[in-house]
């Protein structure tokens, strides 16, 4: 196949529409109210900023804690803004989870309201991006840490580390309930346990494949794959609003050519239109890699989409069976 090095006119096109930018208009972005109607059961109220930590606060809590997201359904939480009113909400819930650096509009109410909060970022270790494969100087939302080294906040991809947040927040609904105590260490031993085995399924399943190159939308999965010796390559950086120069997508086709790329990953709250054009320019398929960052069919929590996950990167990469 022959891969040309100058950016087609297609793609140049595409790009001038915005290409990259995620699906949303007018308010689509904007969280307003979420704290449900008050209810007799007087239950342990917690704001959820996005979707895995809804999921880790859902299932710890059971029937004892009304949980709600800040994020709305089809939103990328990236860009999320806050009603007034849904700042009130925070200012009121019992506590918010949240990852500090990841979602400025959260870190601005929690500051303000002086809300009880649980931050994620301080229950596990976050990389680098170096550390989880970025090579490129892309700008993105990410925070920064003390040596001046941008941090990737999907920690959320390995599930070992998700399951040390899970830990974590089961001690503070405790604090915040102490009643609940037992439910909470009982449910976050059955989550810790099912993300200990997903983990080790999806260390099985990635352990030997024919490939060591994925080529993303935007490069979100480094804590899924630097785990296994494989490469992301972001048509944009961590943030899944910025838009690739040509340049960007050249050097994209460059590795598609080296490394015998026949996949480009696309996601659903991100706009696929430049992925599809550059996957068509150059002769490759197109299959679906989900960040979580937002929860798309609520049929499908955060293990059913974690495998759907491993099962397109087994398929995309050439990995032998376990």
């Amino acid at each position: 196949m022959l891969l040309r090095r100058v950016v087609p006119a297609s793609l140049v096109a595409v790009l001038a529409l915005g290409g990259c930018a995620a699906f949303q208009s007018g308010d689509a972005a904007t969280a307003t109210s979420t704290t449900p109607e008050a209810s007799d059961d007087a239950r342990t109220t917690v704001l959820a900023s996005f979707y895995p930590l809804q999921y880790l606060a859902s299932e710890i809590g059971g029937d004892r804690v009304e949980v709600e997201s800040l994020t709305p359904p089809g939103v990328d939480p990236h860009t999320v803004e806050l009603s007034p009113r849904t700042v009130t909400d925070i200012e009121g819930a019992d506590l918010v989870a949240y990852l500090s650096g990841f979602q400025p509009a959260v870190d601005e109410a929690v500051a303000v309201t002086g809300a009880t909060a649980f931050d994620a970022g301080e229950h596990t270790r976050l990389l680098t991006t170096g550390e989880t494969g970025h090579d490129h100087d892309h700008e993105g939302h990410a925070d920064h840490d003390h040596s001046g080294e941008s941090l990737d906040p999907h920690f959320w991809l390995d599930p070992a580390r998700l399951a040390e947040v899970a830990a974590a927040l089961a001690e503070e609904l405790t604090a915040v309930d102490p009643d609940g105590a037992a439910t909470y260490e009982a449910n976050a031993e059955r989550v810790v346990a099912e993300l200990t085995d997903l983990d080790a399924e999806i260390d099985a399943g990635l352990a030997r494949c024919a490939q060591d190159t994925i080529v993303v939308t935007h490069e979100a999965y480094g804590y899924l794959t630097s785990e296994h010796g494989i490469r992301q390559e972001g048509l944009s950086g961590i943030d899944p609003e910025a838009e690739p120069s040509p340049a960007r997508l050249a050097e994209v086709a460059d590795v598609v050519d080296e490394h015998g790329v026949d996949t480009v990953f696309v996601e659903s709250l991100v706009s696929p239109a430049v992925s599809e054009a550059l996957a068509s320019d150059l002769g490759l398929r197109t299959e679906v890699l989900d960040p979580l960052e937002n929860q798309q069919d609520p049929d499908l929590d955060y293990p059913a989409v974690m495998r759907a996950n491993l099962a397109a990167l087994q398929d995309a990469l050439g990995c032998e069976a376990p």
